[in-house]
C-alpha cells in the first residue's frame, strides 16, 4: 500500500514541503531514499523502539521510504514523526484518512515522546501556503507555530498522542494565541533605560541620532567610561517592532534553534553583543549546513561589538558588504542562500592598548606609533561604514552622584518616532529604503540638499579630514536625520556643523 505523509525542510530562512512516500510490499528489506542524512537513516531504531512502548510495530515486509524531491538533501531527526506516521497508515496499523491533511515534524526518543526541533515558524509558513489544514508538531513548539493563523496547530507530548489522534481516536484542540495581543502587551520592555545613566549627554545625544536614523556609531574612549551601558540601552530608544518585523525576526531565531522551548513572537529589538574570538562564518552565518550567523540574529536591531581592534581583522572585513546590502549572501557549491541582515553596528574601542590615550587625567603609557597600529587594526573601508565616531568621556564624581534624573528612553524614544516618521513619508515609494541612513547615493543629492554657507563648511571639513566620497554621503544623511529631529524640512549650517564633528576618526590630531 502506499501512503503519502508531509514534512518539511528549512533551507535559509525559508521552508520547503518534502513529501514522504511509503511503500509496504512482500518482502522483508528497509529502504529509505531520497538524500538523507545520517541522523535521518538512524532514525529507523529511534522509530521502532518508540512504536514498541506503545504496542505497535515496523511493518516486518518490505519497507521502502521515499523523500521527494530527491535532490534536496533531508538533514535532522525531525523526520522521525512523518516517516512514523506514514509506515502505520501503510502497513494498516492507522487509518490514512487524515494523513495527508497535515503536516507532521517531530523528533521521537527511544521511549516514544517527542523532542522539540528548529525553524518552526517557517515550517508553519509554508503549510499554510501550501492549505495543509494544520500541522502537527512536538507540543513544547506549539506556541510558536500558533503566531500563523487560519493553521490547526496539533501539539502531541508522545507518539501514541499522533496515532490516536490520527486515528480518529483521541481529540486534540488545536493551539490558538492572539499575536496582536502578546505583541501589544510585552513589546518595549526592556531592563536596561536610559535614565540609569548619569551625565554623558553627548553620547546618548549620538546614539539618539543614529536611532533616528538607523545610522551605525563607534564609541572611542578609556576602560570604565561607560560605552557598553550606553550600547545595551540603546534597543530601549530604538522604534517599536512592527509586525512584519517581528515575524521576520521570529523566523530567524526560529531556524537557528534560538528562542528556546514555549517561546512566541519576538516582540524586543535584538540585541547581539558577540565575544571578539567570534570566527567569521560565525559572524556572517554559513557551515556546511548553512545557519544564520550573528550579524542575521541582530536583524531589526543591534549588533555591539565591544573592543573593536581586537577581533581578527578578517571577521571585520567580512562585514563590509552585508553593511551595505543589509543581507548576507552564503554561497556554496551546489546552493546559494540569502539571510537579512539589516541591523545596527554599534561598536567600541578603547584609543590605544593601554585605553588611556587623550583621557583629560591620566597619562598614556603607549609608546610612539603604538596609537596609530592599534587604530590601523580597523580598517579605512570598515570606518567609512560607520558615520557617527564619538569620543567618550569618563564621568565626573559630581555627574555620578547628581540627584537630577536623567531622561528615561520612553521620553527618547518620543522623539525618535517623530523623526522616523517623517523618513517612512519621505521614502514611501522606495519599499527597500525606510531609514536615512539606507538611502542610496543618487538619492542623497536630491534628499539632502544645502545651502552655499553648508556647501563652503562642508568643503572646508572635506579637505581638512581627508575624506572620502562615501564619508561625504554618510555626513549628508545624519545631517538629514538632525534635521528631521528637529522638525525642519532643511538641513541648516549647524545641522552639518553636528554631523562633521562626528567623524572623530578621521581627524590628523587622533594618531598622536
Amino acid at each position: 500500500m502506499l501512503i503519502k505523509t508531509f514534512g518539511s525542510a528549512v533551507q535559509g530562512v525559508n521552508a520547503y514541503t518534502i513529501t514522504i512516500e511509503v511503500n509496504v510490499s512482500a518482502g522483508t528489506k528497509y529502504f529509505l531514499v531520497g538524500l538523507p542524512d545520517n541522523a535521518v537513516k538512524e532514525g529507523e531504531q529511534r522509530i521502532e523502539s518508540a512504536l514498541k512502548q506503545f504496542n505497535y510495530k515496523i511493518p516486518r515486509q518490505k519497507v521502502v521510504i521515499n523523500m521527494a524531491p530527491a535532490d534536496i538533501r533531508k538533514e535532522g531527526a525531525a523526520y522521525d514523526l512523518t516517516i512514523a506516521m506514514g509506515m502505520m497508515a501503510a502497513s494498516g496499523q492507522i487509518s490514512s484518512e487524515k494523513v495527508s491533511q497535515y503536516m507532521i515534524m517531530g523528533e521521537l526518543s527511544l521511549d516514544g515522546s517527542l523532542r522539540p526541533i528548529k525553524g518552526v515558524l517557517p515550517i508553519a509558513i509554508q503549510a499554510r501556503k501550501e492549505g495543509f489544514k494544520g500541522i502537527i508538531l512536538p507540543a513544547q513548539n506549539t506556541t510558536e507555530a500558533a503566531i500563523v493563523n487560519n493553521l490547526d496547530v496539533i501539539g502531541v507530548n508522545n507518539i501514541q498522542e499522533a496515532v490516536e489522534f490520527l486515528d480518529g481516536k483521541r481529540e486534540i484542540t488545536p493551539v490558538v494565541i492572539n499575536t496582536r495581543d502578546i505583541f501589544q502587551s510585552v513589546a518595549d520592555q526592556y531592563a536596561a533605560d536610559f535614565a540609569d545613566v548619569q551625565g554623558q549627554e553627548n553620547i546618548k545625544r549620538a546614539l539618539e541620532i543614529a536611532a533616528a536614523g538607523g545610522h551605525n556609531v563607534i564609541m572611542i574612549g578609556p576602560p570604565g567610561a561607560g560605552k557598553t551601558m550606553l550600547a545595551k540601552r540603546l534597543p530601549s530608544i530604538l522604534p517599536p517592532l512592527s509586525m512584519h518585523e517581528a515575524l521576520e525576526t521570529t523566523k530567524i531565531h526560529s531556524v537557528a534553534g534560538k528562542l528556546g522551548e514555549a517561546a512566541s513572537l519576538l516582540t524586543t529589538r535584538p540585541y547581539r553583543s558577540p565575544h571578539h574570538t567570534i570566527s567569521d562564518v560565525a559572524l556572517v552565518g554559513g557551515g556546511s549546513n548553512p545557519q544564520p550567523g550573528e550579524i542575521s540574529l541582530a536583524h531589526n536591531g543591534v549588533l555591539f561589538l565591544d573592543e573593536l581592534p581586537e577581533f581578527k581583522r578578517t571577521v571585520l572585513e567580512v562585514m563590509r558588504q552585508p553593511l551595505e546590502e543589509r543581507r548576507v549572501t552564503i554561497a556554496r557549491a551546489k546552493t546559494s542562500l540569502d539571510f537579512p541582515a539589516n541591523f545596527m553596528l554599534v561598536a567600541s574601542m578603547n584609543p590605544c592598548p593601554c585605553g588611556y590615550y587623550n583621557h583629560p587625567d591620566k597619562e598614556c603609557v603607549c609608546g610612539p606609533g603604538v596609537v596609530q597600529r592599534y587604530l590601523n587594526k580597523v580598517s579605512g573601508p570598515l570606518l567609512d561604514r560607520i558615520d557617527l565616531h564619538v569620543e567618550v568621556t569618563p564621568v565626573t564624581f559630581d555627574e555620578m552622584t547628581a540627584t537630577r534624573k536623567a531622561e528615561d528612553s520612553a521620553s527618547v524614544r518620543e522623539r525618535v518616532e517623530q523623526a522616523r516618521k517623517l523618513q517612512i513619508e519621505r521614502f514611501k515609494d522606495m519599499p527597500q529604503v525606510h531609514s536615512n541612513s539606507m538611502m542610496p547615493s543618487q538619492m542623497v543629492k536630491e534628499v539632502c540638499q544645502i545651502n552655499e554657507a553648508g556647501r563652503t563648511l562642508l568643503k572646508t571639513a572635506m579637505e581638512r579630514l581627508g575624506l572620502s566620497a562615501r564619508a561625504y554621503d554618510r555626513i549628508l544623511k545624519v545631517s538629514r536625520t538632525i534635521a528631521d529631529l528637529a522638525g525642519t524640512d532643511n538641513i541648516k549650517i549647524e545641522h552639518l556643523a553636528e554631523a562633521i564633528q562626528y567623524r572623530s576618526l578621521d581627524r590628523e590630531g587622533w594618531a598622536g
